[in-house]
């Protein structure tokens, strides 16, 4: 890194953290799981947001789905799209360490996302809802972290608010 590198650096505000509307922008979410032997998996599911959880329905056929039931480490993240970043290296990116319910089947909490889900999702969640091999997960936030560009990064709450930039120093040159 040359000189005039390393001053912009340091003299880089972080952007303004905008959490939620990277979330409104995503069908989707990314999830990572561990096995019973601590073998990692990653895999997507489109998803519905229900005051403070996210909300899959999967099936177990899917490696992911026996993961999550089974109430292991998990963390999930949104990604700003690759066709919109202005920098590759620097893509805007939430990344939450999430706890794992299971929602029963004929609960008013099913019915109430069942419904949002084939709403935003479509008629395609109503065949799959009636599956037995679909199950409905609540996704809690525990806490993570918040990245818009370099030198922009944040450490999240529970409740996804921006609790302090988390970089006390600039990259460093090799």
């Amino acid at each position: 890194m040359n000189h005039t590198q390393e001053e912009a650096q340091r003299q880089a505000k972080p952007l303004a953290p905008k959490v939620k509307e990277l979330i409104a922008r995503a069908q989707s979410v990314i999830l990572a799981t561990v096995d019973a032997e601590g073998t990692p998996n990653s895999s997507y599911a489109p998803f519905v947001q229900v005051d403070n959880s996210f909300y899959i329905l999967v099936s177990f056929m899917a490696k992911h789905t026996r993961n999550l039931s089974e109430g292991r480490k998990t963390s999930i993240m949104f990604i700003e799209d690759e066709s919109a970043t202005k920098q590759i290296y620097a893509r805007e990116r939430l990344t939450i360490e999430a706890s794992t319910s299971q929602i029963e089947r004929d609960s008013e909490t099913w019915s109430t996302v069942i419904s949002q889900l084939k709403e935003t999702h479509g008629k395609v969640v109503e065949v799959i809802s009636e599956m037995k091999d679909f199950i409905l997960i609540a996704l809690t936030p525990v806490k993570g972290a918040y990245v818009n560009g370099f030198g922009s990064a944040y450490f999240v709450d529970a409740n996804l608010e921006i609790m302090e930039h988390r970089n006390d120093q600039n990259h460093q040159p090799k």
